[in-house]
């Protein structure tokens, strides 16, 4: 795996790193969706749906990842602002975080954490789409569905539409080679992560929030961003 030359990333705000290095080629990789997705795996049988035969394979590819010096990172851009993917290479702290940053904000906001202290859901399904869809160019890619793929992760909602398990199907099916797309979409769509599927609403203030123990966007937990920083999240993602 190798660099992309004069793709090094911009700092981002707040968040403690000069490590970062720009590598999508790695989206055009089967089997980095594989450990991408293992977080969203919930049951054995979902879990035997995304590795099939391709575990070992996985498994080492992951290992290669995780083990570089830099820290791989790929960005989204939404309504306003970027959402930025980082594989945080910590030797004891590994993970992957999900940032949002606007050019007017001090700071980026840390709105998912995917590792051994899984904190989220950070985007319903609504956000979640929207960023996949929005064919705004200044990220990784312009492709909705590894874009889907990408932000998966940190996604969380009950209220699904009857399409969901579809669409993610057909990114399955479009960026990986898991021979049954659709029941493995169905699981996944199921399962959604460590933290399961979580309810959002719209307060009266029209900050967008919902009711994960572990989320930085349900204001009922202490460690939630504050009321100020979770209506520029809600304004940022809009879709």
């Amino acid at each position: 795996m190798t660099s992309s030359a004069g793709m090094h990333p911009d700092l981002i705000p707040g968040y403690d790193s000069d490590a970062l290095a720009h590598l999508p080629e790695l989206l055009n990789e089967p089997l980095f969706w594989l450990g991408h997705l293992y977080s969203c795996v919930q049951s054995e049988e979902a879990e035997e749906l995304l590795f099939g035969a391709d575990y070992d394979a996985a498994e080492d590819f992951h290992r290669q990842i995780s083990g570089r010096a830099d820290w791989p990172t790929f960005t989204v851009p939404v309504t306003a602002g970027r959402l930025h993917i980082v594989y945080r290479n910590l030797a004891e702290d590994a993970g992957t975080d999900y940032l949002l940053h606007h050019p007017d904000w001090d700071r980026a906001e840390l709105l998912a954490r995917d590792d051994g202290h899984f904190m989220g859901p950070g985007l319903s399904w609504p956000e979640l789409t929207a960023a996949a869809d929005n064919g705004l160019a200044g990220g990784s890619t312009t492709d909705p569905h590894s874009r889907l793929l990408l932000l998966l992760p940190a996604f969380g909602d009950a209220a699904l539409p009857a399409g969901a398990a579809g669409r993610l199907a057909a990114a399955l099916r479009a960026r990986t080679a898991v021979e049954d797309p659709e029941q493995l979409a169905a699981a996944l769509m199921e399962g959604q992560g460590p933290c399961g599927p979580t309810y959002w609403t719209t307060n009266r203030d029209g900050q967008r929030t919902n009711d994960g123990r572990y989320s930085f966007r349900n204001p009922t937990n202490g460690f939630a961003l504050p009321a100020d920083r979770l209506a520029r999240v809600t304004t940022a993602l809009a879709p």
